[in-house]
């Protein structure tokens, strides 16, 4: 445990020596995450067809309800959060929802 220890505290007082030095020696990065994409009704059916399933289907690997995905595609709601990643990365890759199947048909 005590060499646990001491290691965590040679990298907090390195950074520390770091941060109060002018010349950085550390390595440092930058992190830039992309928006949340916002989803018009026809895109989620688009999606939603690209992959061949029912709005049921859909909204069950989605993880979430049947009337959310009517609302999305009736543009009185719209996907946002993880439900917008998610339809961003299946807009990526066509092979998602088979890479990742969530949901199975009977005798799959």
């Amino acid at each position: 445990m005590s060499g646990t220890y001491d290691s965590i505290m040679a990298g907090l007082n390195e950074a520390l020596e770091d941060a109060r030095s002018k010349e950085k020696k550390l390595p440092r990065r930058v992190v830039a995450v992309v928006p949340v994409k916002e989803y018009k009704a026809e895109e989620v059916k688009r999606i939603r067809n690209s992959t061949g399933m029912s709005q049921k289907t859909f909204a069950r690997y989605l993880g979430v309800s049947d009337k959310t995905v009517e609302a999305w595609e009736a543009g009185i709601n719209h996907p946002s959060g993880a439900a917008s990643r998610l339809l961003n990365m299946m807009e990526m890759d066509e092979n998602l929802t088979r890479e990742f199947p969530f949901v199975t048909t009977a005798g799959s």
